[in-house]
């Protein structure tokens, strides 16, 4: 018999790893698994679920500091007797969730989808809550594996991407329209929240070199985040700010992907990048970092290129190479389509997780 599994995310935006919920829930179902989701008051994903979960609780979630998350989780397992809870994010859903789970003799499984570090006396600790833990790269599961976590309890599932959904096409007179762009400009997008480890000021600096070489090229930052204002500053201190536009968070990213020319993702950390995996799928060339999972996605020289994080003499000479070769930026985009369908469907992501709740239930 199919297993019921509780399922929490924090996430509060229909985008990354609350997306890829929205993916496995939709799967599992598929699947004959009955679901229940717990995510925060007001959050997109809780719409995005309704027909995808048997019941969908909408809870306070204060994040690491809020210990009574898991009174608040515990009478959800009281009243659903999952089989099963799996926790998909951090902000205190990882500890309090597990702790909660614990109390309530549930098998717990966690999906790690960040590679930031933590100290080995912590992991020793906290990971003990566990009966299995998911990475959504090889990059995030080697840094568990640093930490001391044993390999037998580390599966890696990546993340999914819908490549119906995001492909190649773009509709050139909306998006001239829908953002200050005129007919013939090349534009370089960032897709990431507006904080620090993502590395937007290291694409700043490069802008007035590129400019000099393509003087039709814009940039655009697609998302939100706390480093806002200190970002526009800066684009104002370089004097670049009129190639630059903020265009906040967008629910229709898969419309304005492929009309992007080129992708850049000079992160200084990540877990793997999902928005990586959307402009591969929609043919757009990338230059990004070789840091936690982004070398799974993007391969040198095949769909973009990689370049050491805060190399900005590097970063500008890979933008500047495909903003002047079309041809390039056409067979790059090829093959990195070819690689999200091949190795990141849905169906592959959804039974990873699959198989990671057999073991952990003891099925066959």
């Amino acid at each position: 018999m199919p297993p019921k599994i509780v399922h929490v995310e924090t996430g509060t935006h229909l985008y990354g790893g609350a997306l890829q919920v929205v993916y496995l829930l939709e799967g599992l179902r598929n699947a004959g698994v009955e679901n229940v989701l717990v995510c925060p008051r007001g959050s997109a994903i809780a719409n995005a679920a309704r027909d995808l979960a048997s019941d969908v609780h909408e809870v306070t979630m204060g994040g690491d500091g809020d210990i009574g998350f898991i009174s608040r989780l515990r009478r959800i397992l009281r009243q659903h007797q999952p089989d099963l809870v799996h926790l998909h994010s951090r902000r205190g859903a990882d500890l309090w969730g597990g702790v909660a789970a614990r109390l309530a003799g549930i098998p717990v499984v966690l999906t790690r989808r960040v590679d930031n570090p933590e100290p080995h006396w912590w992991v020793a600790l906290k990971y003990r809550l566990y009966d299995r833990v998911v990475t959504i790269s090889e990059g995030i599961r080697r840094v568990l594996l640093e930490e001391g976590l044993p390999a037998a309890k580390v599966d890696c599932v990546p993340s999914a991407v819908d490549t119906s959904r995001f492909q190649p096409g773009c509709e050139s007179d909306w998006f001239e329209a829908e953002f200050p762009l005129t007919k013939g400009q090349a534009v370089v997008g960032v897709v990431a929240q507006l904080i620090r480890r993502k590395g937007h000021r290291y694409l700043i600096e490069a802008i007035t070199q590129i400019v000099q070489q393509a003087p039709h090229t814009r940039f655009v930052f697609f998302g939100r985040g706390p480093l806002e204002s200190e970002l526009k500053a800066l684009c104002d201190n370089k004097g670049v700010a009129g190639y630059v536009h903020f265009a906040g968070f967008r629910n229709d990213i898969e419309r304005v992907l492929p009309c992007i020319d080129v992708l850049v993702h000079p992160a200084d950390m990540e877990g793997l990048g999902v928005t990586l995996l959307q402009a591969a799928a929609c043919e757009v060339p990338i230059v990004a970092t070789p840091v936690g999972g982004i070398p799974e996605i993007v391969r040198d020289g095949v769909n973009g290129y990689l370049v050491t994080p805060g190399d900005v003499t590097v970063l500008t000479k890979r933008i500047i190479a495909l903003l002047s070769d079309a041809p390039l930026r056409h067979s790059l985009g090829q093959a990195g389509r070819a690689l999200a369908v091949e190795h990141y469907s849905i169906e592959a992501m959804v039974r990873g997780n699959l198989e990671v709740y057999a073991r952990v239930l003891g099925v066959q």
